[in-house]
């Protein structure tokens, strides 16, 4: 496993895309500062250029190279993670543009996943994009046999971990008080945005 790990952060490094395990569910890597790298993610996913990606990183402290959380969210970053969730804030104006879809707010995610957590830390300093590892509109992809045919061919490098849970992360902006995605650990999640904001999160999804 080390070695195939170590393959793959050698891949982010020079441009290319990896498949790697998470806690959730399998995802698609690449450098999140490199423009080009990015869109190769979108253009192998067939994702919607203004859906913007997030950011994967193995700390929170390494987060906040390239976020600016207010305390509220610093609060819930320590919180939470790592873990399941993926934690909405203010990015520094350094991320590129196609990356957040122009916006000045990013998702940062540190899984809960010893073999994640070891590529994003053999990647560093540079954050790997974390995003499902299907093609849009297709069920994430919990073991590597699952994986498109073409996206498979797209990246140069998958990180086979076996089996993951399934269920997506949370994707949450605790500032705004707003929950975007119910998934793993929301409960406690509304819990906690409750007790801060005096009044229950937004659940956009429903």
């Amino acid at each position: 496993m080390d070695e195939s790990v170590e393959r793959a952060a050698a891949a982010i490094v020079d441009g290319d895309l990896v498949v790697y395990p998470t806690e959730t569910v399998y995802g698609l890597g690449a450098d999140a500062l490199d423009t080009t790298a990015v869109e190769r993610v979108f253009e192998a996913k067939g994702r919607d250029r203004s859906k913007p990606l997030s950011l994967g990183v193995p700390s929170v402290d390494a987060a906040l190279r390239d976020t600016r959380p207010s305390d509220r969210a610093r609060r819930f970053l320590r919180g939470f993670l790592p873990g399941p969730v993926t934690v909405v804030v203010e990015c520094d104006p350094s991320l590129p543009d196609a990356l957040t879809a122009g916006r000045s707010r990013v998702g940062v995610r540190v899984p809960d996943d010893e073999v994640a957590l070891s590529l994003f830390e053999r990647a560093a300093p540079v954050p790997v994009t974390a995003t499902s590892a299907n093609r849009s509109g297709s069920p994430s992809v919990t073991h590597p046999d699952d994986l498109d045919p073409e996206l498979r061919e797209s990246v140069a490098a998958v990180v086979d971990a076996g089996s993951r849970a399934g269920t997506e992360s949370t994707v949450v902006d605790p500032e705004r008080n707003v929950i975007h995605r119910r998934g793993a650990m929301a409960d406690a999640i509304t819990a906690w945005l409750t007790d801060e904001a005096g009044t229950e999160p937004v659940v956009e999804d429903g």
